[in-house]
This record gives structure tokens, C-alpha cells and sequence, in this order.
């Protein structure tokens, strides 16, 4: 998976700011050396793509910052052919770094904003991850059509797991959620055993934009 683009410094800084706070799965990092961050980032911050920060997108939405990135990944503990479920696409950089483990798996993403799935969609093209569909819609339904799942993960923040997710991983399977009212809260790796969701440790505190949706939150007041 490769990138052509221009832009101030290199995949590995990012690689440097993941080791640093923790990620030490060697496919991980492996990953994020492969992914060229400045194809998933608006353009005005193309020449800041490797700045381990968030960066802000259209529809008052924010890209997770690539350090975290790593440490979510990293808590799924992927083999290389997992089904996995992405809930919260953005530009698509977590897709691609997902898509980069996944030799013989296959990356679901859905993005409720259309126009962000369009350019999810564009970015992941050119980067050559051809193991992620970007599916549009209400990511707090999940995506049945292609469950069971063997890892989930939630970029957007709710108080609880949304049922469908947790009906739609499966059994063993591993989630990563921030947990929490949005802006401050716990992000949390769950695994699934006799059918129920369990909470297994805690990642890191974050904050995250909501997730909103039937099953999450409501949109804030404008």
C-alpha cells in the first residue's frame, strides 16, 4: 500500500509517536510505517500529516490522532484474516491502517456522513487498500449483512456498546469503544464470551467526537 504525495515528514514519525506511547505489536507498527498519512487528511494540513494530533474534517468531525490510532488497533490483536468492523470512517486512515493487517481479511467501515465516505472512498483507492468497503449509514446499527465480526472498532464515543455491535461480534471476538458522553471518556476493550460483552481493560482516556445514533447518542444542540 503506498501513497504518492508530497508533504513534511515521513510515516515513521508516526511509528516513533506510537512506539512512545505504547503500542509495541511489531505488525502494528508495521502498519502505520506503510500508510501515508497525508493521503487521508485535508489538503491545508498535508505538510502537518506526520504531527501525532487530530485534524479537523468537514461536518464538525476530527480525525483520531495517529498514536491512539495504534494503541485501538493494537487492543484488537488481529491475525491477518479477521472480518472487522470499522464504525466511524472519516477520511479513512484507521480503514487503511486496518487494511494494512489484514492480508486475507476484509475491513467493513461505515461513515454516516456521505460526503466524507466519498472521500474515504477516493483516498482508500489511491492508497490500494483493496480489503475496505466504505458503507454509508447509521454506524450504531452496524452492518448485519456481512456479521459476524471478528473485532470491532468505534471511533466516536457513546456511555455504552451499542446492541447491534455487540450482537454482530462474534463469539470471542474482540470490541474497542471510548466509553463516555463524548469529549471525555475511557476508551475500552471488551471481548465477547457466552454471548455477552465483558469488559476487559481499560486502553487509554481520549476524547472523541459522539456517536451518534439510534442506538448512541443524539446530535448536539447547534
Amino acid at each position: 500500500m503506498t501513497w504518492a504525495g508530497a508533504g513534511g515528514g515521513e510515516p515513521e514519525d508516526l511509528v516513533r509517536a506510537a512506539r512512545a506511547a505504547g503500542v509495541g505489536d511489531r505488525r502494528v507498527l508495521e502498519a502505520l510505517g506503510r500508510v501515508r498519512r497525508e493521503g487521508f487528511v485535508p489538503d491545508g494540513f498535508r505538510d502537518s500529516a506526520y504531527e501525532d494530533r487530530p485534524v479537523p474534517i468537514a461536518n464538525g468531525q476530527v480525525t483520531t490522532q495517529p498514536s491512539l490510532v495504534g494503541r485501538m488497533v493494537a487492543a484488537l490483536r488481529l491475525r491477518g484474516g479477521e472480518r472487522v468492523l470499522e464504525v466511524g470512517t472519516g477520511l479513512g486512515y484507521q480503514a487503511a491502517v486496518l487494511a494494512a493487517l489484514l492480508p486475507a481479511g476484509h475491513v467493513w467501515t461505515l461513515e454516516r456522513f456521505a460526503d466524507l465516505a466519498g472521500q474515504a472512498r477516493a483516498n482508500l483507492a489511491a492508497a490500494g487498500a483493496g480489503n475496505v468497503t466504505v458503507v454509508v449509514g447509521d454506524g450504531t446499527l452496524g452492518w448485519p449483512e456481512r456479521a459476524p465480526y471478528q473485532a470491532i472498532v468505534v471511533a466516536a464515543a457513546a456511555p455504552r456498546v451499542p446492541a447491534p455491535l455487540a450482537e454482530q461480534l462474534a463469539e470471542g471476538g474482540r470490541l474497542v469503544q471510548p466509553l463516555g458522553p463524548g469529549g471525555d471518556e475511557l476508551v475500552t476493550l471488551l471481548r465477547k464470551r457466552d454471548g455477552r460483552l465483558r469488559e476487559e481493560s481499560v486502553v487509554v482516556p481520549a476524547y472523541f467526537v459522539r456517536l451518534v445514533g439510534t442506538h448512541g447518542l443524539p446530535e448536539e444542540p447547534a
